[in-house]
């Protein structure tokens, strides 16, 4: 079970990233399968947190704060779960 919680983090991680790179900039075309990967493991995690915390308004923009409790409740599986 640790090891699966483990391989999420990264993943989340990894979708971390690319969030940022996707915001400010247009990927290189060799990113899309990776970004594709990485939201179809993340995805059905982070989007029934997102029906239930709206994203912060921040002036024009929203912060999704959806991904920060998927991230805190994952770190803390990772510091209970024994392996």
């Amino acid at each position: 079970m640790w090891f699966v919680v483990n391989i999420f983090f990264w993943f989340l991680i990894a979708a971390w990233i690319l969030s940022w790179i996707t915001a400010f900039t247009r990927p290189p075309e060799w990113l899309y399968p990776v970004i594709r990967i990485v939201n179809k493991v993340t995805e059905p995690i982070l989007v029934p947190f997102r029906r239930l915390v709206p994203p912060v308004r921040i002036g024009g923009m929203g912060l999704d704060v959806s991904f920060m409790f998927v991230f805190l409740i994952v770190l803390i599986l990772r510091a209970n779960i024994p392996h």
